[in-house]
C-alpha cells in the first residue's frame, strides 16, 4: 500500500504544504497536482463540487503522485465514510468544538476495532496503489485526520479535543475563528487577543504531539509559520491564485483591475 506522504510528514514534525481546491474543476486539479505541493484539499463545504466530481479529482490528485485530502461538508459519519470509500487520502472536517465531536470524527474514519467506518467502496484502493485487502488491512496506518479549529470554543476546549488518539493535525480557520470571537457591537478581536488564541493552539498541538495547521494568505507567511513551529499549512486556493495572477498582469497594463477583492481564499 502507498505509504501517506503527507502523514509521515507530520509525524516527522515535518511541514506539509498545500491548497485549496474551491472551483471543482477536475482539469484545474490536474495541474495543481504536478504544481509541487505536497496535498491538495478539495472543499466540499464551500463550495459546488459534488461527489463524483470529488472522486474525480482525488484520482487526479492520486494518480500525480500528490496527497487528495477532502473538507466534507460538516462532521458526519456519511460525509467521511462517502469520501474514504471514493478515494480520498484524508478527511478535514469543519468546526470541531468538543472532545466528543473530535471523537466522533476519528471513528468515523477507521476501521474496527479503532473506529466504526463500515466497509465497502471501491476505487479507494486505486489510489493508494494497491489490491481492496490491502486497503482494508491498512487504510486505519495511512489515512490523514485533520480536525479544523474554527470557534474559540475549539480554543478554550483544546486540552480536550487535541488529546483525542488518532488526530495527525489541528487546521486554525481563521475567517471563522475572528469571526466567533467577536465583541457584541460585531468588532473583530483584537491581535493580542487573536495571538493569544493562536499561541494556546500551538502550545496544546505541541504538547499532545499533533501537527499545527493554518491557512495562510502567501508564501511569505507559510514560511513564517512554519519558523514558529506549525506544519500542516495552506497556502490561499487555486482560485486565490489564479485571481492574484491575473491582477498581477493587468497591473502591468494600466488598465485599471478588479474594483474588489473577489475571494478571501
Amino acid at each position: 500500500m502507498r505509504p501517506n506522504a503527507v502523514k509521515k510528514l507530520l509525524k516527522e514534525g515535518k511541514p506539509a504544504v498545500g491548497t485549496w481546491l474551491s472551483l471543482g474543476s477536475i482539469t484545474a486539479a490536474r495541474f495543481m497536482a504536478r504544481a509541487g505541493f505536497h496535498w491538495l484539499t478539495v472543499d466540499m463545504e464551500h463550495s459546488l463540487v459534488d461527489w463524483e466530481t470529488a472522486t474525480h479529482m482525488f484520482a487526479s490528485i492520486a494518480d500525480a503522485g500528490c496527497t487528495a485530502l477532502a473538507r466534507v461538508p460538516s462532521n458526519r459519519h456519511d460525509h467521511i465514510k462517502r469520501v474514504l470509500d471514493n478515494g480520498g487520502h484524508g478527511i478535514v472536517v469543519p468546526m470541531v468544538n468538543s472532545r466528543h465531536e473530535a471523537e466522533q470524527a476519528v471513528a468515523a474514519c477507521l476501521y474496527p476495532p479503532r473506529g466504526n467506518r463500515s466497509v465497502g467502496g471501491s476505487v479507494h484502493a486505486l489510489n493508494f496503489g494497491c489490491s481492496a485487502n490491502e486497503y482494508y488491512a491498512h487504510a486505519n496506518e495511512q489515512i490523514a485526520i485533520i480536525l479544523q479549529c474554527e470557534h474559540i470554543q475549539s480554543v478554550e476546549n483544546a486540552d480536550a479535543i487535541f488529546s483525542v488518539p488518532g488526530i495527525d493535525a489541528i487546521f486554525v480557520g481563521p475567517n471563522d475563528l475572528a469571526a466567533s470571537m467577536r465583541g457584541k457591537d460585531g468588532r473583530p478581536p483584537s491581535g493580542e487577543a487573536t495571538k493569544m488564541a493562536l499561541d494556546h493552539v500551538l502550545a496544546t498541538c505541541k504538547k499532545y504531539g499533533v501537527a499545527a495547521g493554518y491557512h495562510c494568505g502567501s508564501a511569505d507567511e507559510v514560511n513564517a509559520r512554519i519558523a514558529d513551529g506549525w506544519q500542516f499549512l495552506a497556502i490561499t486556493s487555486e482560485l486565490k491564485m489564479m485571481l492574484n495572477g491575473a491582477a498581477q498582469e493587468v497591473n502591468k497594463l494600466g488598465v485599471g483591475g478588479a474594483k474588489v477583492e473577489m475571494a478571501k481564499y
